[in-house]
This record gives structure tokens, sequence and C-alpha cells, in this order.
């Protein structure tokens, strides 16, 4: 090996373990790159194309334009009957858990003037709800998960429910199972399969109170209280088990993952930053203290969206970004002089 190739070998040695170290030790991320107040409590967030859909508490669906994400701003809302807690979009409708006044359903196909075109009341306090395969699940607090058809959306039809043993908060769909956070019944599996017949086929009990869900690939990740972030194998749905955690400062509420990291809504303590490459050994490696109380988190397209209490909307970048701008395994833009 000649000293140009023994030189040039070094430096790609070195930026790998660069790498190796940014992607376990995050100093600048995340990044905050732009933000909206919103007039009420903003208690959840879902984000569709170019916009933001923002649940505002008392202050109904607002409608945010993030097209440019350093400078996300209102461009409609819609006052529900209830207390707008959390949203999904598909297509042109958005679905708004709305507390006491049960499913929403919302055309936003104009997002400057967004009609509610139907609603089902459920029996509970509905406080979250995913949409998939023309039905939505909805997390009806101690009335547990409602299955609502909503393939013709302006009739919206209750089909089935399955009872959870204490407060179905949070709800997540991934393929043929439904995954509810229940406040002291933990994490529930369900087999969605046949949405008429929902049947809850494994579980994994945890003492504290379950806030939020997420799950990606193999893995169930769970919000919790106290304990913060557990990581939970559910490969095998009929047998979670849990394989690592990772302690929060404050009480976990919501979280979303993209790729190696899970993005921990944690209240006063703003949004923590997670290393999940190692399921067994999550890592937090960067956080950002939003001005307020970070309740829920949704990621895409390369930025991070966190629905603030009492600030609003705050929009960051994705940590899959490196925070000098390359992308994550990207090195088409290094360049370097070997004598």
């Amino acid at each position: 090996m000649n000293r140009q190739q023994r030189v040039a070998h070094v430096v790609a040695l070195v930026a790998i373990g660069v790498c190796v170290l940014v992607s376990r030790a995050l100093a600048d991320c995340p990044e905050l790159v732009g933000s909206v107040d919103t007039p009420g409590d903003a208690m959840g967030v879902a984000v569709s194309g170019s916009y933001a859909y923002v649940s505002d508490g008392d202050q109904g669906l607002r409608v945010i334009d993030v097209s440019t994400p350093s400078i996300p701003g209102e461009v409609g809302f819609l006052d529900t009957t209830g207390t707008t807690m959390n949203v999904a979009v598909l297509g042109s409708y958005a679905y708004v858990a709305d507390g006491g006044a049960g499913l929403r359903v919302i055309d936003v196909s104009n997002p400057n003037a967004p009609d509610e075109v139907a609603f089902v009341n459920t029996p509970g306090f509905a406080g979250d709800v995913a949409v998939s395969g023309g039905y939505a699940y909805v997390a009806d607090a101690i009335n547990g998960l409602r299955v609502i058809d909503v393939s013709m959306p302006s009739t919206p039809v209750a089909v089935a429910f399955v009872e959870t043993p204490h407060w179905a908060l949070d709800v997540t769909v991934s393929g043929s199972y439904a995954y509810v956070a229940d406040c002291y019944g933990g994490l529930r599996v369900i087999d969605v399969s046949t949405p008429s017949t929902p049947v809850e086929v494994g579980f994994i009990y945890t003492p504290e109170c379950a806030r939020g869900v997420a799950v990606s690939g193999s893995y169930a990740y769970v919000a919790y209280d106290i304990d913060g972030l557990r990581l939970i194998d559910v490969s095998m749905p009929s047998t979670p088990v849990e394989v690592g955690s990772v302690d929060t400062p404050d009480s976990a509420r919501d979280l979303a993952v993209s790729g190696s990291y899970a993005y921990v809504g944690d209240q006063y303590s703003g949004l923590r930053v997670i290393d999940v490459s190692t399921p067994s050994a999550p890592m937090e490696v960067g956080f950002f203290d939003t001005s307020g109380r970070a309740v829920d988190v949704a990621v895409t397209g390369g930025y991070v969206y966190v629905a603030d209490r009492q600030a609003g909307l705050a929009v960051f970048q994705d940590c899959m970004l490196f925070s000098d701008g390359f992308e994550s395994g990207d090195t088409s833009d290094w360049s370097a002089t070997v004598p």
C-alpha cells in the first residue's frame, strides 16, 4: 500500500468513527427550526403533506401550513363540540378524538376552511385516534378501544369495541394489530385483522400509567408516567417482552419513532431524543426544553413536530440528519486532500 493509499485509508476510518460518535451523541440535535403559537392548549399533532393539524383543546382543530418549516403559519381552524385531544389524517379527512364529544370527521380538502361532515358519539372520553384500512380506532378511556367504520367518511358507523382493564389513552395500528397504551393496564395488543370482531391477544403489565405508544418494525415503544420509555418486543404479539428502557426527567406523554431515534414528549422536560439502534440499551442523545409542556410528537419528511400545551407547535430537524447538514451515511459532499 503506497503513502496516498494509506492516508486515504486513515481518512476513511476517521470518517466512519465520526459517524458512529455523532449517531450516539447529537450535541446539536434536536435543532428547533420553527414554531407557531396556538390560542388553546396544543394536545396533539398529525402531519399530512404540507400541513400540520393541531388538536388545540378547547380551541378546536388548527391547520398549520408547514411547507416552509422555518415559518409555519395557521391557515384555517374549526371549533369542535368537545375538547380536541388528538387527530389522525388520511386523505382529505381529519379524524378528531374530541373528548366527551367522541369522534369528529372533518373534511380538510380545503385547508383554509375545514368542515365537519360527520361524528360518532363514543360512550367514554375519546383521547386518541388512529386510522387504518377504512376504520378509525379510538382510545376511549374507561370504555376501552372503539372501532368505527369510516370507509364512508360522511356516514361513520361504530362496529365493535374491546374493553381494556383501566383507561385506554393512546392507540396505534401496525399491520393486523392495534396497540393500546392503557393507564395502569400496560400495553394491550389487539388483533384487528377482522375489525368487526377485535380480540385482545397479548399484553404486558406495568404498575405505572402507560400514556403513549408507537410501533416500528418488531418493537413497540411505550411512554410511561414515571419510568420514561420502555421498548417492547412484539415480534410475537401474543407474548410481548420488554427488552430495554430509559428513564426521562419528567413524565413521558407520547412519542414518535424515526429510524434509530425515538422522540419523546416529556412534558416540562421538553423533547427528548433517544437512540434506539440497540433496543436492549436505549440511550438519550439529545433534548430541547420547550417553553411549556411537550405532550405529543409526530415525525415525517425530515422534521419532528411537537405539540406543546402552552407554546403551540414546534418544528425540529429530524436527528436522522446530522447537525452539520450531512444525511446519515451520506458522504457525497465530503472531501479530503491527500498529499
